[in-house]
């Protein structure tokens, strides 16, 4: 049997006044995804504890049937799996946003996406700041997503520790930044590296001279702390292999530290312009060699954080049309197939950060007996009887016999 689950991120969302009182879902044409649940079944499930704070990487963690209660160590500690960096036992990573700050507001979580060559000049910048300091690392990643390792020693006390608090900067657009800053042990090392930045920032020239359009990166935003997390092999957890496909780093670290095969795909941006149609190849040719594939479509979380409503309807007619649709006809072609849709969280337009709260899951194929449900969105879904309470219990329930 072969098994696909298409995240297509944060996706779940609110009834928009914009658009009539219904859900960019409801309001999108997305018909793949609507015979995905005509043909199987419909329910719900909550990706994110309440005590946790909403992400890709605790909501990811749930889908793919591991207790982020018990598991989850922070987000960046997964980045750097996907980087290929090893953490020690005394190890930390941090990571580490380029952002612009504009009369102490958050202007741009991205610093206006910014290009990975003034990247590279921010970070030598900053390790050249940070040389007398060995005990830190800064790590190029994509545009504006960065690593920063605390590398400790045995016998040290921790730097951090669970009470260091901090705040993803998407989820402060638009909004002061003063109340968000890092807090608790360890933030003063944090505020001091961010408060350095700021006057290595006005230095890049490259930096410096970007448009009225993009302006400059003005310091580094230090967030989603964590120690080297211990997670089973997933073919020890599930007995199946896996694959997973997409252009953001989080998960590209889950799946390694899964022992998934990790599929690099040209094209794919982890934005509104990624390659959807690439993405939907890959998978079907990954399928030939592997139980299990995960396709995640970043797009609609980023439509979500610029508070973009169409823009998240488009994404998610892409994901439909050039994802779903060929995929879930090529696994029929094949033989005995499940396929799975569900995002990892909510992300509402309104608020333009991550939510709590449940998200909709459709699941068709082999020994799934469609029930009533039609459609593909949040209120058809919280219609439903089929209610999961805790996000890891779905990965258990599709590969299993579909009971509740």
């Amino acid at each position: 049997m072969k098994y696909v689950l298409v995240i297509p991120d944060g996706c779940a969302d609110e009834p928009q006044e914009t658009l009539g009182g219904k859900t960019p879902l409801q309001a999108a044409q997305v018909s793949h995804m609507d015979a995905v649940v005509s043909q199987g079944i419909l329910g719900r499930t909550d990706t994110v504890p309440a005590s946790m704070p909403s992400g890709s990487d605790v909501g990811t963690m749930s889908l793919f049937g591991y207790d982020p209660l018990t598991y989850h160590t922070g987000r960046a500690p997964l980045e750097a799996a996907a980087q290929g960096i090893e953490l020690g036992a005394h190890d930390w990573a941090i990571r580490c946003n380029f952002v612009t700050i504009a009369e102490g507001n958050m202007a741009s979580f991205t610093a206006s996406q910014l290009p990975n060559d003034v990247g590279e000049e921010l970070v030598g910048l900053l390790q050249e700041e940070t040389a007398d300091d060995p005990q830190w690392e800064f790590h190029q990643g994509v545009s504006y997503r960065n690593l920063l390792i605390y590398r400790g020693q045995s016998g040290d006390d921790a730097p951090f520790d669970s009470g260091t608090l901090t705040v993803p900067p998407h989820d402060l657009t638009d909004q002061p930044i003063q109340h968000d800053l890092p807090s608790g042990r360890g933030s003063e090392l944090m505020l001091d590296l961010m408060e350095r930045s700021k006057k290595l920032f006005s230095k890049s020239s490259k930096n410096q001279n970007r448009s009225d359009k993009h302006p400059a990166a003005t310091q580094i935003w230090l967030w989603g702390q964590g120690s080297r997390p211990a997670l089973k092999p997933f073919h020890e957890q599930f007995g199946k292999t896996g694959a997973v496909i997409t252009a953001v780093d989080l998960l590209r670290g889950l799946g390694r530290l899964l022992d998934w095969e990790v599929i690099e795909v040209e094209g794919a941006t982890g934005y509104t312009d990624t390659d959807y149609a690439a993405k939907g190849r890959a998978a079907m040719e990954t399928l030939k060699k592997t139980d299990f594939v995960v396709v995640h479509v970043e797009a609609t979380d980023e439509a979500s954080h610029e508070g973009e409503v169409q823009e998240k309807i488009k994404a998610l007619e892409m994901i439909d049309e050039h994802i779903v649709g060929p995929v879930h006809d090529y696994l029929k072609k094949q033989g005995e197939y499940r396929f799975l849709v569900c995002p990892d969280h909510p992300t509402f337009l309104r608020t333009k950060t991550h939510s709590h709260g449940y998200v909709p899951f459709g699941i068709c194929g082999t020994h799934v007996r469609p029930d009533q449900a039609t459609s593909y969105d949040e209120v058809a879904a919280g219609k439903s009887n089929l209610l999961l309470p805790k996000g890891h219990q779905l990965m258990p329930f599709f590969f299993g016999t579909l009971t509740n």
